[in-house]
């Protein structure tokens, strides 16, 4: 396979060109007007944030990108899935109010946000994973799967699971609904935490299969030889009483976030763009963001998300290390490593991509353009 083309823009400006105006000129430079927007809906997927997190892009960014589609004859939404974790973004309603909070809704971007996996994230594709050595079929979030193009928009920085998020996490974990979040983070069904269950019996009403009765004190109970493990009961319980059994090993996660990504952009046009700014050590699902772990490095965009991925990483490792940063601890401690390894030891960034490549989702292999 050949280079992919990675394109970069620092973050100098003057007073003639805005760092909106070089994000606008980086995504031309990078092909995005090749793609036929004509009458096609768009989807742009992006980290809406956590409230309390203030690392999550600014809205400012995905207006630049939706103004683009708009010019282009696009029907561009802004998207993302509702949260396996429990927190503000776990239903549409919390999630849009959260969205709204931090600048996501018209008004700001030119847009309208739609949450992909509907109300209780249970409005889910089954999606064939051509390929796939874990998943065979894929649950995404519907908003997605209706969507004619793909524009993954990704805050790039650390995470606890896979070593760091971008465009692959983006757009595997991110389109994924609950129960597919599930899929990718468990090796096996759900169970239920009885202090958590109120006896509402709305998981048993949505159960296709009928395994799950209920104890004589009224407490739900999951019979593992009829659940099937589609984790539609998460979506349905009111009280976040249900949750995954077993967590997968961060190796297979990594594996099966990448098959997820096959799923989402096979057969469809697709673009994306990542912003290394605010590289936090940990993901913007946390309520709170830590002191970036290197300077801001600039903005990113390619045809193809494996090659932007390791393009991003690699600038991450050559930068130099923030003072008082948690990286800066963990190099002080001894632990030296490339920057993702040195905080999170335990996770399979490589294996990502490795996947990615093998699957056919893109390469690694990158000749870096600078604009």
């Amino acid at each position: 396979m050949e280079k992919a083309k990675v394109y970069f823009t620092n973050l100098r400006t003057t007073p003639d060109k805005n760092i909106l105006q070089k994000l606008d000129m980086l995504v031309r430079k990078a092909g995005i007007e090749e793609i036929n927007f004509k009458k096609q809906y768009v989807a742009l997927k992006l980290h809406l944030g956590e409230p309390g997190n203030l690392a999550y892009l600014r809205p400012n960014y995905s207006k630049v990108i939706a103004d683009l589609v708009k010019e282009l004859e696009g029907k561009p939404f802004l998207t993302d899935s509702n949260t396996l974790y429990v927190g503000r973004r776990k239903d549409a309603l919390e999630h849009l109010d959260a969205a709204y909070e931090n600048g996501y809704n018209p008004f700001c971007t030119g847009c309208q946000v739609i949450i992909a996996d509907g109300l209780k994230g249970s409005d889910e594709v089954f999606v064939p994973v051509p390929g796939g050595e874990f998943v065979k079929e894929a649950k995404i979030g519907r908003a997605v799967m209706d969507a004619d193009i793909v524009i993954s928009i990704s805050h790039f920085k650390g995470h606890e699971l896979s070593g760091f998020g971008g465009a692959i996490k983006n757009i595997g974990m991110g389109c994924g609904s609950r129960a597919g979040k599930m899929e990718m983070h468990s090796t096996g069904k759900p169970k239920v935490k009885l202090s958590r269950c109120r006896s509402c019996r709305k998981c048993a009403e949505g159960c296709a299969h009928e395994a799950i009765t209920f104890r004589e004190e009224g407490k739900a109970l999951i019979d593992m030889s009829l659940c099937v493990g589609c984790g539609r009961c998460l979506s349905l319980c009111p009280f976040d009483a249900i949750s995954p059994a077993d967590y997968e090993s961060n190796e297979v996660m990594c594996k099966k976030m990448a098959e997820y990504t096959k799923a989402v952009l096979n057969g469809r046009p697709n673009f994306h763009i990542s912003f290394v700014i605010d590289v936090s050590p940990y993901c913007d699902c946390h309520v709170e963001n830590d002191l970036p772990v290197i300077p801001d490095v600039g903005i990113f965009a390619s045809n193809d998300p494996v090659a932007l991925d390791q393009a991003c990483a690699e600038a991450v490792m050559k930068a130099p290390v923030i003072p008082g940063s948690l990286l800066e601890e963990k190099l002080r401690e001894g632990k030296k490593d490339d920057h993702f390894h040195t905080i999170h030891p335990d996770t399979h960034w490589q294996t990502t991509l490795e996947h990615c490549e093998k699957i056919g989702i893109g390469t690694r292999r990158y000749e870096l353009i600078e604009v």
